[in-house]
């Protein structure tokens, strides 16, 4: 690619496969109007795609609204989807422009704004620069800040989104309770002896069975659910057998707090997959003394159990490791 770049713009050739979209979307349109538009706001888009790329930038267009055909029909858009950063609106201009048109439509939503200059044979491009935001429908050339800015404000953006999936990893982890640890008898924070929840009186026959017999592992924890109500509160019990096999039977139970005889009705025991979709749920009715859901996981998996209690709702997340 015959290309020049200083410290203002960047000059280079349209590449072919842009050409070749932008043409194609521009025979779909109702009117020679809006064929042009499409075709220039496609243009813009590609030509955009290989400076990025060229500058080490991943893009996905097709999570762009450019790429749908729909909506470059209903509106005047041209975006283009930085990976892990969001959309970077390309707004196409002809030679000698001395403003750049930014449609209402596309005003926010965007994390930057890159003006392109179309030449007049539709063969090659200039970028002019860019801004980060917009207020007005038709902003300036001459004030757009230069594309070195572009880049690194870029790698800013890039920095700051590593570091806030680090801080999210860190904190699921901190918050993550590690099942095989149970079987070395060590314990999260707020998991105590089921007995020590539920009371010695209210200790059911298979929870004296369970504690007696050496193959389960039970600890349980107090939900709050009424923020105020007291007895909103529950008890949330997981039990495990001992070894540690590849793949790990796991009980999940839901208990009243001692002193209570019932669960509140149309309480929610849901089990969540590592992507928060719910794999499996219990419900209480008027008189439930306890609702349970049983379920596998292989070394390694990870999920979460969900308690839902009208507008309120808790999640406490696991792991076999």
């Amino acid at each position: 690619m015959n290309k020049s770049i200083d410290i203002l713009t960047f000059s280079a050739p349209i590449p072919i496969d842009g050409k070749q979209r932008a043409e194609d979307l521009r025979r779909q349109q109702a009117t020679p109007e809006k064929g042009e538009q499409v075709y220039l706001n496609t243009l813009s888009v590609y030509f955009v795609i290989s400076y990025l790329r060229c500058m080490g930038f991943e893009t996905d267009l097709h999570k762009s609204d450019s790429w749908d055909v729909i909506e470059q029909t209903l509106m005047d858009v041209a975006d283009l989807s930085l990976k892990n950063l969001g959309l970077l609106e390309c707004r196409p201009v002809l030679e000698n422009a001395q403003f750049v048109y930014v449609p209402p439509e596309v005003q926010s939503n965007r994390i930057g704004y890159v003006v392109v200059q179309i030449s007049k044979s539709f063969r090659e491009a200039k970028l002019l620069g860019f801004v980060r935001q917009v207020q007005t429908d038709w902003l300036a050339i001459n004030e757009l800040q230069p594309l070195e800015d572009l880049l690194e404000y870029l790698d800013e953006l890039s920095q700051l989104q590593l570091t806030t999936i680090n801080e999210d990893s860190f904190n699921c982890n901190q918050n993550l309770v590690k099942l095989q640890q149970w079987l070395e008898n060590i314990f999260e924070n707020g998991w105590q002896e089921v007995e020590t929840l539920l009371g010695i009186q209210g200790v059911k026959p298979e929870w004296s069975l369970r504690s007696a017999n050496s193959a389960f592992i039970s600890r349980g924890k107090l939900i709050d659910l009424g923020k105020v109500l007291r007895e909103q509160a529950v008890v949330l019990v997981v039990t495990l057998p001992p070894d540690k096999e590849q793949e790990m039977d796991i009980l999940v139970e839901v208990h009243p707090t001692n002193g209570q005889d019932y669960l509140p009705p149309n309480l929610h025991l849901m089990v969540l997959d590592f992507e928060g979709a719910s794999v499996m749920e219990a419900q209480t009715r008027s008189s439930n003394k306890n609702i349970q859901l049983e379920f596998s996981c292989e070394i390694g998996e990870r999920f979460s159990v969900k308690l839902a209690l009208g507008d309120i709702s808790i999640t406490e997340n696991f792991a076999i490791c």
